[in-house]
């Protein structure tokens, strides 16, 4: 399980050609022909060779218009107003920052990330296509270790992002960082995924209209709790797009977490837990808890506040 996926399917249909007629005068076609033109070559809306793995990313793992309503409902909770600068750690294409201009004119983003062609895919896909509301991100290729302006309201680390810290003071370190880019009464929130599963040697797929995502968490060390994760895309010509991201991690865990945004500085951390539907899967819905059960398998947003 890579985040809390929000299920985006779309129905959609392949276009389907008439049947061939023949001709009044043309010559009997041959069994071969017939065949041949009985079996139409179906068309595939992504294939290995086709898709783009920033896009096929997008629409399996991500859901930032939720991720925006739910910063939104705790910081406003909070702080009785709503936040209207956010910064954007590891962001990819941008994806979140893009949301958050968009739903409100008052609002601008930092997105921050090492990657310039994934910065640059966000620009052109999000940034660009929006007019005036792009104008109101920064996409930095920097550091997130580096950067502490300009002071936001809220800051984020995504999609267990953070995990690529595997080294206590670095992780430490980071945390520092963030909270020095808030203003008075700033969030810094961080997801988590855990549960026995979490640590688990698995591979789980999650099938959409048009192609299918695997999640594939490699084995784990025990004494370090170091592992391998990669993203893989398979569809339904056959093809599979292997390793399209692959992730060099330290699972951390909840108590770790909250320890070390303690020592960073922040005065009160709170822990949004998600609910499960009938089927025992996640229902997209966090609320804030003192105490929990270990699931096999669960996603939080750990809200640290300065």
């Amino acid at each position: 399980m890579a985040a809390a996926r929000q299920q985006k399917a779309k129905s959609k249909t392949a276009g389907r050609g008439k049947k061939p007629v023949a001709k009044a005068g043309r010559k009997k076609a041959s069994k071969a022909s017939k065949k041949r033109s009985a079996k139409r070559k179906k068309i595939y809306k992504y294939t290995a060779r086709t898709a783009d793995k920033h896009e096929l990313y997008e629409e399996s793992v991500q859901n930032p218009e939720s991720d925006v309503k739910f910063l939104t409902r705790v910081f406003k909770k909070e702080n009785g107003r709503l936040p209207l600068g956010l910064r954007e750690d590891f962001c990819g294409t941008g994806f979140l920052c893009a949301e958050w201009v968009k739903s409100n004119p008052e609002r601008f983003a930092v997105g921050i990330d090492l990657d310039r062609p994934t910065l640059d895919w966000g620009i052109d896909r999000h940034m660009k296509p929006m007019g005036e509301p792009g104008d109101r991100v920064d996409l930095l290729c920097k550091n997130v270790l580096d950067v502490n302006r300009p002071k936001v309201d809220c800051a984020v680390a995504f999609n267990f992002s953070y995990c690529t810290f595997q080294d206590r003071q670095d992780l430490l370190r980071y945390m520092k960082t963030a909270r020095s880019s808030l203003r008075k009464g700033g969030m810094f929130v961080l997801d988590i995924h855990g549960g026995p599963e979490s640590l688990e040697e698995i591979e789980e797929d999650t099938d959409y209209d048009d192609f299918t995502y695997v999640w594939d968490q490699g084995p784990i060390d025990a004494l370090t709790n170091h592992t391998h994760r990669a993203i893989h895309f398979s569809f339904p010509d056959g093809s599979r797009m292997r390793n399209a991201f692959r992730y060099d991690w330290r699972v951390w865990t909840m108590p770790e977490l909250q320890d070390l945004l303690r020592e960073a500085g922040f005065r009160r951390i709170d822990i949004y837990w998600e609910g499960f539907d009938e089927d025992g899967e996640g229902n997209g819905i966090f609320r804030k808890i003192k105490r929990a059960e270990n699931d096999d398998s669960w996603i939080a947003y750990v809200v640290a506040w300065l």
